[in-house]
């Protein structure tokens, strides 16, 4: 009996840039059965960008849900598609890689795409990055000085969303270093 073709890329095609075609129903197939993460992640490399758009997006959802599904598969995340042309793609990417786990070269990577795409003119990729950026800098103090200056960017910014995200950055990392910090006899 010949393989089936895999559910999955008919629930992401079609639609704009905007809908999400059917994938709710696809992300319930991968919770049902995390054997399919392997067909999903195949799809990063569809000829087709909202499925792409779409596959990504579906990664970083159970990145948040389930790190450790997606674990096996983060090469992908720091590979080719770290430069995909889709503004789409590469916030979902930042927003996956402070979620799972890197040796020390690919963290290494997954900080240069980050501090790359902190420069990108596409506001949410800026902001979420540096906001990865600073997860990342929670357990990397050398990290701190890089992302106080580019909180301090965004704090700039004409952009209302940005001083915004800036506040909750700084705000977030100031509670870490909070319940990280010594406390007396």
């Amino acid at each position: 009996m010949p393989d089936e073709p895999d559910p999955l890329r008919p629930l992401l095609v079609g639609g704009d840039r905007r809908s999400i075609a059917r994938s709710n129903e696809a992300l319930a197939l991968l919770r049902a059965d995390p054997t399919r993460i392997a067909g999903l992640v195949s799809l990063v490399g569809d000829d087709d960008p909202l499925v792409v758009m779409r596959a990504v997006d579906l990664i970083e959802k159970l990145a948040h849900e389930r790190p450790e599904w997606i674990q096996p598969h983060r090469k992908r995340l720091i590979g080719s598609l770290a430069q995909h042309g889709a503004w789409e793609v590469r916030l979902q990417v930042a927003r996956a890689l402070p979620l799972l786990r890197w040796t020390a070269a690919e963290r290494k990577r997954a900080v240069a795409i980050l501090l790359g795409y902190a420069r990108h003119p596409q506001k949410f990729v800026k902001a979420w990055s540096v906001d990865s950026l600073s997860q990342f800098a929670a357990h990397d103090a050398s990290l701190l000085p890089v992302v106080e200056a580019l909180i301090e960017d965004l704090e700039r910014s004409a952009s209302p969303a940005l001083r915004s995200r800036a506040r909750q950055i700084r705000q977030r990392l100031r509670s870490a270093a909070a319940t990280t910090e010594p406390r007396g006899p």
